[in-house]
Parts: C-alpha cells; sequence; structure tokens
C-alpha cells in the first residue's frame, strides 16, 4: 500500500517545467497566447489609422462615386475602358483601404511576437487523427475550458455591449440630429461615431485581452508540468546524450584552462622539456606543507603556459627528466609527492637566489 502511494507522488504533476522540456514544447508551436490579445492589438490598430485618415477616406469615396457617375457613365463601353476604369477603382479603393490592411497586417504580427516571441514550426500543421477523434471532441466540447471559453465570450459580449450603449447613450442628441443634415455630413459624423465608439470597445476587449492572457499562461504553466519521476527520467535521458556530455566536457575544459591560465602569473617557477612539457608551480606555507602544481600541460599548451609565464617574468628552469615526471605524476592543484621534494628544493632555492640578485 505505502508503495502504491508513493508512486502515486511521484506520478504526481506537481512540479515546474525544467528547460528542455520548455524549450522541447516550444520547438511544437505550443506557447501561452491569448487569441483576445491579437484581436484586440488589431482592432485598436485599425480604429487609430481610421481616426486619422477618416476625413481622407471620406474625401477618397465621394471621388470614386463622383468618377463613376460623372465621368465613366459616358464613356463607351469598351474592353480598353472597361478595363481602363477597373485599374482606376481599383487603384482607388486600394489606395482608401491600404494603410488600414497595413496597420491590421503589422499589429497582427506585433500582437504575436510580443506573446511568443519568433518562432518557426510546422508541427501544429501536422496531420493528427487525434484532432478529429470525435470521443476527445467530445471532451473537449463538455471540458473546463470549453466552460471557461463560454464564460469569457458573455464576459465579453456585455462589456462591449455595455460600453456601446454608453457611448451611443452619451452622443444620442448628435445622433438625433442627423435627420436635419445632409447625407454627406450625416455620413461623417456616422463615421466619427463609429471611429470613437470602436476605440472605446476596443479597450475594453483590450483589458479583458489582459487578463484572458494571464489565465492562459496559468493554464499554460499547469498543462507543462512534470512530475518527479519525469524530472529523474528527463536528468537521466539527457546525462546519456553523448552531444550533451561532450558539451558539458568541452565547456569544463575550456573554464579549467582559463583558471589554469589565471594562476600562472603567481607561480615561483616553471619547470620545462624544454619544447614538449611545462609544469608551473608554487610554495605557499598557508595553502600546503609543499610546492603544488598551478598549471600542466603538453606541446601546445606547453607553449602556452611558457608565453604566459615569460609575460609576466616568472622564471623558467629547463630540466627535461624532471618536468616529464611531475607532468605524468602530479595533478594540478595537489602538492608535489614526496619523491620530487630534493630536486624541486633545489630548483626553488636556486629560483630565490636568482630573485634575490636582481
Amino acid at each position: 500500500m505505502l508503495k502504491v502511494d508513493l508512486q502515486f507522488f511521484a506520478e504526481e504533476k506537481t512540479e515546474k517545467a525544467t528547460p528542455k522540456k520548455r524549450q522541447d514544447i516550444r520547438k511544437k508551436g505550443q506557447t501561452a497566447k491569448s487569441q483576445d490579445v491579437n484581436t484586440a492589438i488589431i482592432l485598436l490598430a485599425v480604429f487609430f489609422v481610421l481616426l486619422f485618415t477618416g476625413s481622407n477616406m471620406l474625401e477618397g469615396l465621394n471621388r470614386i462615386f463622383y468618377q463613376t457617375f460623372e465621368e465613366y457613365v459616358f464613356q463607351e463601353v469598351t474592353t480598353n475602358t472597361i478595363e481602363t476604369i477597373t485599374l482606376d477603382l481599383f487603384q482607388e479603393v486600394f489606395m482608401l483601404v491600404g494603410p488600414v490592411m497595413l496597420a491590421g497586417f503589422i499589429a497582427a504580427l506585433l500582437a504575436n511576437y510580443i506573446q511568443v516571441g519568433f518562432i518557426s514550426t510546422t508541427e501544429p500543421l501536422k496531420m493528427k487523427l487525434e484532432k478529429i477523434d470525435p470521443i476527445k471532441g467530445f471532451k473537449r466540447i463538455f471540458s473546463l475550458r470549453a466552460l471557461v471559453e463560454l464564460l469569457k465570450s458573455i464576459l465579453k459580449v456585455v462589456v462591449i455591449g455595455a460600453i456601446a450603449f454608453a457611448f451611443l447613450w452619451t452622443h444620442l442628441k448628435e445622433i438625433l440630429g442627423l435627420i436635419f443634415k445632409s447625407a454627406g455630413a450625416s455620413l461623417s459624423v456616422v463615421g466619427s461615431i463609429t471611429v470613437k465608439m470602436g476605440l472605446f470597445a476596443t479597450g475594453g476587449l483590450l483589458f479583458l485581452a489582459l487578463l484572458d492572457y494571464m489565465y492562459q499562461k496559468y493554464d499554460f504553466e499547469k498543462s507543462i508540468r512534470m512530475s518527479k519521476q519525469d524530472i529523474k527520467e528527463e536528468f537521466k535521458n539527457t546525462e546519456g546524450d553523448p552531444l550533451i556530455k561532450s558539451k558539458r566536457r568541452q565547456r569544463q575544459r575550456e573554464i579549467a584552462f582559463h583558471r589554469m591560465m589565471q594562476e600562472i602569473p603567481t607561480a615561483d617557477v616553471v619547470i620545462t622539456n624544454p619544447t614538449h612539457y611545462a609544469v608551473a608551480l608554487k610554495y605557499d606555507e598557508s595553502k600546503m606543507d609543499a610546492p603544488f602544481v598551478v598549471a600542466k600541460g603538453v606541446d601546445y599548451l606547453a607553449q602556452k603556459i611558457k608565453y604566459v609565464a615569460k609575460e609576466n617574468g616568472v622564471v623558467m628552469i629547463e630540466n627535461r627528466p624532471l618536468a616529464r615526471s611531475l607532468y605524468h605524476q602530479t595533478e594540478i592543484g595537489q602538492a608535489i609527492p614526496e619523491d620530487f621534494f630534493k630536486a624541486v628544493a633545489e630548483v626553488l632555492a636556486y629560483v630565490y637566489r636568482l630573485k634575490k640578485k636582481v
């Protein structure tokens, strides 16, 4: 019974997703995202453009009507005239709606980038039979998420409807006065009221969208939680990946190399082969009772050690057998074996005498 309980708790998804799982899920195109944020930002951009270009659009519409009923209607209907009229009208319409479409396109890209950044994947486009599984579809329809989406939709209708009603109520006199205005003036007033009402309604939608994004993020984090057993399995698989092991070892070698290069200037002496081996030693009574190795290397690394030592004024002594033996029988950071005490003591004594003369 105890074993079953422990297994239950081990498989319960209570832990936050690891960076690796987040990366794997992101590659599949799964991220926390609210479609309402996209809709709100797109509408906000469109209505702002309409607010500043509405008068120009009205003039453009008047110009199109004028050309249609005053100029084109009296032209002879031929293939060339139809082609010319079509191209002219298409150009006029494009100049009117182009800024609005461009604003919506840029806003859509910006909204997606703000939420999920840049993701390039074809995973969501792949055919999956589970998407057309009626049983899973039935479960999705009557799931908690579906209920939340229903409540969100009702809330959006209520909030946006209330904002639109309040705006129209405050502009009721202006709307009722449209019967005394000309068609052009009425169209201008209706356009102005529509754009302003759209901005207010979009503001309410943006507020709801931010709340929805926080909920989507919470729901996404909850859905990608891992159990302790999942984390153990992931760690085991990661540790067994030869590529990751190789990268980790390479990183460790780089760190050890930089640390070793930083220690060379503090060495008392560098014992060389002179071409193949180099071992840097230091004697510090406060750290160890015997001299210890701060750096060692062979071939290219030996040349690098000698170069750094020369640049920092560290004494270099050529002793082929001693350099070779120290390299093979000592490790960086460890004291030299007792067998080398006498030989190293003679070298250090010579170095100290040399430094006193200098």
